[in-house]
């Protein structure tokens, strides 16, 4: 039987975040892991109603796991948040709190998409020092998408972004006004891959795939019903500053914050960590090839240290929320978090 707690912690600009604290009734033996997730969802993306998720897995390898809800959580208030101010302010705060109550003097991190590419910005900024072992999935500092994908977000922030603040999935079932209603529509009549109008939202929010974050066969028809409650607004400001990275070829800060480097690939990372890169070979959203630059730049810098994990038949999300995850996909990301460094 497993207990939770919800752990306030104020980010380093005063925005009020929170972890929430799972455990299992044997005391862990591994230390503390932060699960870190990406935009538009909160951390409950990391337990979808599969037979065993990734929390439940960890914890029975011994590990102490704590969820951070960070300031693109779906459980605050939308706001027009940037990687910058999630890497500066959030994940570091987040880690502090986590080694304050364990009482650790280090910890690991399993990060995802957006939550991993501002993780590594505070990785590389050597912002969060403690954290020595790192699983990234999706992407982290290269951002690739596919073609039609570039084009469509440059179409949306050009023509359409007066209009749209945010975007958001939940249209799919109320649209509140009339823009929002039109962009309903026409996701409508273009995605005609399943019944699931959040599931179809998702797809055209994220890129261009029917759907983009996943394969349908590899959810359970609970989880693609779940789903419905677990997406939720994306800022304009957060596309803005992913399209530039994506031009860029690689993360690029947009706020001008001192602590943060001009360029997050121009010098070697300001830490010791050893950083597992994942990736669906499937994925739509960002390709693999995202990683696999990731890895050749890491691995340039300390040969044979990093590792690279291409995962046949898996995309973007269903990497955690596969309804065979744990039998193809946990035991790889436990044996990264396990290797020695």
């Amino acid at each position: 039987m497993l207990k939770e707690r919800v752990i306030p912690f104020t980010a380093g600009d005063g925005m009020e975040c929170n972890l929430l604290h799972v455990q299992g009734e044997k005391t862990p033996v591994k230390g503390p892991v932060m699960l870190v997730h990406g935009a538009g969802v909160r951390a409950n993306i990391f337990r979808a109603p599969i037979q065993k998720t990734i929390v439940e897995y960890l914890i029975e390898n011994g590990y102490d796991v704590w969820l951070e809800n960070w300031r693109a959580s779906i459980d605050f208030p939308a706001n027009q948040w940037t990687l910058d101010e999630a890497a500066l302010y959030d994940h570091p705060q987040a880690a502090r709190k986590v080694l304050e109550i364990t009482g650790a003097s280090e910890m690991k991190a399993v990060i995802h998409c957006q939550g991993s590419t501002s993780f590594m910005m505070s990785v590389m900024a050597g912002l969060i020092p403690q954290v020595k072992t790192i699983v990234s999935n999706a992407v982290s500092l290269h951002p690739v998408i596919p073609l039609a994908s570039r084009a469509k977000i440059k179409f949306m922030l050009l023509g359409l972004a007066r209009l749209y603040p945010y975007l958001n999935p939940q249209w799919g079932l109320h649209a509140p006004t009339l823009p929002a209603k039109l962009l309903s529509l026409i996701v409508q009549l273009t995605h005609h891959e399943c019944d699931n109008a959040v599931c179809k939202q998702v797809s055209f929010t994220y890129g261009v795939g029917f759907p983009t974050l996943w394969s349908h066969e590899n959810l359970t028809d609970e989880t693609h019903e779940w789903i419905k409650e677990e997406f939720g607004q994306v800022p304009r400001s957060f596309f803005k500053q992913i399209q530039r990275s994506i031009d860029a070829g690689h993360l690029v800060p947009v706020d001008r914050k001192a602590a943060l480097p001009d360029s997050f690939v121009a010098a070697p990372p300001r830490t010791d960590a050893r950083v597992a890169l994942f990736a669906g070979e499937k994925n739509l959203c960002f390709l693999p090839e995202s990683q696999m630059k990731t890895y050749e730049y890491l691995d340039s810098i300390t040969k044979n240290y990093h590792s690279l994990n291409i995962i046949p038949g898996y995309g973007h999300l269903d990497i955690f929320m596969g309804k065979n995850a744990a039998e193809d996909v946990f035991p790889l990301i436990a044996k990264e978090l396990d290797e020695p460094r």
